[in-house]
Formats: structure tokens, sequence, C-alpha cells
């Protein structure tokens, strides 16, 4: 079967990795010489698929080559919404000019509340307390592009005194409608967006 006939490019890359999952979790915990081989076989194998795929090199440290049972990257997105709730904090990237809920990816050693009051702070200036998760979802679903897979803890933060100097990759801040967002980054989706604002406003938490 041709699998370039028969499967999008997200669907090849997708399975792909899976099969480069599996291999990796066999090399980790398989005993067996004849099947640490052949996991190895499968891991080189699906190695040079990715590469030949992406056209790419797979030259330094990263999910390819860690040694490690194989999860999903982790993200976070901050909601900051005003007293009266009808209004959100939303930052603009300076490459693209679009908008989102501040947030980017878990850093080592940190927990996962810490990295979204860090990225409100870095990207938006905002002193927040994280008062409650919203939610823990797969993002898989929505990704424009081919990836490693990835989950998003969502959490609701209430800013502590006004906003302050921002360090990176954003150029404006600014406190926008619910029902009237602006033009929104394609690193998260509009589906994916409306549903964390909802449970947000709502009060709700969410879950895949």
């Amino acid at each position: 079967m041709d699998l370039a006939i028969n499967m999008d490019s997200k669907q090849i890359y997708n399975y792909i990795l899976k099969i480069q999952s599996i291999a990796k979790i066999g090399l980790v915990h398989s005993k067996d010489p004849y099947a640490l081989t052949n996991y190895q076989q499968i891991n080189d194998l699906s190695t040079q698929f990715l590469e030949d795929f992406l056209e790419v090199k797979f030259d330094r440290p990263n999910y390819f080559e860690r040694d490690i049972y194989p999860t999903p990257n982790i993200s976070v997105r901050a909601i900051i919404l005003n007293e009266n709730r009808n209004k959100v904090l939303m930052v603009r990237e300076a490459d693209t000019h679009t908008y989102s809920f501040p947030g980017g990816w878990a850093d080592l050693y940190d927990s996962p509340a810490d990295t979204a009051r860090n990225e409100s702070m870095q990207e938006a200036g905002a002193d927040v307390d994280i008062v409650r998760l919203v939610g823990i979802l797969n993002r898989i679903p929505f990704k424009s592009n081919v990836h490693i897979p990835e989950y998003v803890c969502v959490f609701e933060g209430k800013l502590n005194g006004k906003l302050q100097e921002h360090e990176y990759e954003t150029d404006d801040v600014g406190w926008f409608d619910v029902n009237n967002l602006p033009d929104l980054s394609r690193k998260v989706s509009k589906e994916e967006i409306d549903r964390m604002l909802k449970a947000a406003i709502n009060g709700d938490t969410i879950f895949d």
C-alpha cells in the first residue's frame, strides 16, 4: 500500500513517530538481545525515515536521541481576566502580529504553575497569582504543522497591580472583549482558544 496516496503528511509523520516511540520503549524495557537488536534497527530506520520526510538532520540532542520513555511535550497557557470577567489579556507575537494567551513550553524543573506565572511576566509584563487549573488539553488534533505530540496545561491567573515591561517575543499587550478577540495566532487554533476561554469564564475544569 502506498502511504503517500492514502495518508496526508501529518498522518505519515504521526505513523512514523509512533513506530519510533515503540522502538524506544522496547530499547528501554526489553532484556532480550535479539529483541534489542530489532528495536535498534527499527529506531534507526524510523529516524532515517523522519530525516528524509522532514528534510532535516537530527544532529543535536532532542526527542529522537533521548534514551528515555517517549512522552508528549508539555506547554502552558495563562488566561487572565479583568474583574468583570468580560475582557481577557492577550499578547501579540512580534513575528506574526497575531494574538494569543501568554504561554509557552514548560521549563525543566519548574512546576506547571510556575511556568504559567513566568510566561505571563515575560510575555505580558503581568505579575499574576495562579488561582486555578482550567484544564489539560490534547493539542494533537489541532496542530497545524507536524510536531511532537503536545498537551497544554491551561491556568487562570489573577493580575496583581498594573502591567509592567515585558521581555520576550511579543510587541503588544492588551485587554480584549471576550466576544471580540483580535486576529489569533496560528500556534493555537480558534477552537482551542474559544474552549479555554469559555471554561475560564464559567469556572469550569476541562480535560481530554
